[in-house]
């Protein structure tokens, strides 16, 4: 098994203010728009660009939610072991709310279709959008893009994308990693 590094910890950093500013243009002062990262990893990720926009560009009020699609998904039986939901963290509704969905990978679809379900327990939103921070872009199983994207990256057969994080894994880097 061997692994190349995709982003170092500089380049997520340079990627993230890109994401931040992308959001901000079309957001403008979030007062209609919320965020809510995917659980598990989209919720570092989407902690993140609040954190930025608010220090860095002075946005006073972000709604931001954490939603879990664990018993959404279509193959969450499939498995051997048991499965263990996480916690929807979400206080508020999103009733006629401009709604950016957050993961940090985009691979087959499955798990951004499954929040879209998951997300018509919170109200009907106005309009959806994704954010990844990784695009798979061969991998897609279901006709699903981001509108916003970090970096799109041609993995194929056996390689698999390792984000991890500073608050999670110790540090900020991204690999490649072939079997």
């Amino acid at each position: 098994m061997s692994q190349k590094v995709l982003l170092s910890s500089k380049e997520i950093h340079i990627i993230l203010h890109r994401l931040a500013c992308q959001l901000l243009e079309h957001h403008l002062d979030f007062s209609n728009t919320v965020l809510i990262g995917i659980q598990p990893r989209g919720t570092f990720l989407a902690e993140r660009l609040a954190k930025i926009l608010k220090e860095e560009y002075g946005i006073k009020k972000i709604e931001l939610g954490f939603l879990d699609i664990t018993f959404y998904r279509d193959d969450f039986r499939r498995g051997n072991k048991p499965l263990e939901a996480n916690e929807t963290k979400m206080d508020f509704l999103v009733d006629d709310k401009k709604v950016v969905l957050i993961d940090d990978v985009l691979y087959t679809g499955r798990s951004i279709r499954a929040a879209l379900t998951a997300i018509q327990s919170f109200g009907r939103p106005l309009e959806i959008e994704l954010l990844t921070l990784i695009d798979r872009r061969f991998s897609r199983h279901l006709p699903i893009q981001p509108n916003y994207r970090g970096r799109q990256v041609d993995a194929i057969n056996e390689e698999k994308v390792k984000v991890m994080w500073k608050e999670n894994d110790g540090e900020d880097i991204i690999y490649l990693i072939n079997k």
